[in-house]
């Protein structure tokens, strides 16, 4: 009886030829290797656009959204790879040179305002000639009390690094869950017919 209930197991499990399993396995490893490729280069394609935006100093938040939006979504899209790559992967640098070129330009045109003003103060207070009564002394306090300094622009503010889910709802993420699922059927499956064979071979 339990000869034949294991005869009657190995004939169903030969009702699905294993190289049909391969032949499916097949097709859905190339889809997983294709669509992780295209969310990569999506990816990279993405990325450039910030740069773009950053450089030509167009709107970069729209681009470094969408950028971020994709990386969350899909997988195989991390920005950086091994120890060798610039860390974080995203860096706004002519956005963050342009800021620290305006307040040094702020700064300079408020100090040129003040030492302009420093001398016109001082000039009332002693108007006996620039070294008469003290004007040199005074012009260097009206300096150094009311000058102003450069301030320090974060640049952590324009550094990003988006990192991608181990898996995503996506074709790459089901092709994927797919090859994995049907490569344990496929073990399973040898395993099980390895074992009913061997096993009705020394019940004989």
């Amino acid at each position: 009886m339990i000869k034949h209930r294991l005869h009657h197991v190995r004939k169903r499990l030969h009702l699905l030829p294993t190289w049909l399993l391969v032949v499916v396995i097949a097709g859905t490893g190339a889809s997983a290797v294709l669509s992780l490729r295209q969310n990569n280069l999506n990816m990279v394609r993405l990325r450039e656009a910030v740069f773009e935006a950053d450089k030509n100093n167009s709107d970069v938040e729209i681009t470094l959204k969408k950028l971020r939006e994709y990386v969350y979504r899909h997988m195989n899209t991390n920005l950086s790879s091994g120890n060798n790559n610039v860390k974080p992967p995203i860096q706004l640098k002519y956005r963050y040179e342009r800021l620290v070129q305006a307040e040094k330009d702020r700064v300079g045109s408020a100090n040129t305002k003040m030492y302009t003003d420093a001398q016109t103060y001082c000039e009332k207070l002693f108007p006996h000639g620039l070294s008469g009564g003290g004007r040199i002394p005074c012009i260097q306090d009206y300096v150094s009390t009311h000058g102003i300094s450069q301030r320090p622009i974060d640049d952590s503010l324009y550094k990003f690094d988006f990192v991608s889910p181990v898996w995503t709802p996506d074709i790459a993420g089901w092709s994927v869950l797919a090859t994995l699922g049907l490569a344990v059927i496929i073990i399973v499956r040898l395993i099980l017919d390895r074992w009913l064979k061997n096993t009705l071979a020394n019940s004989n």
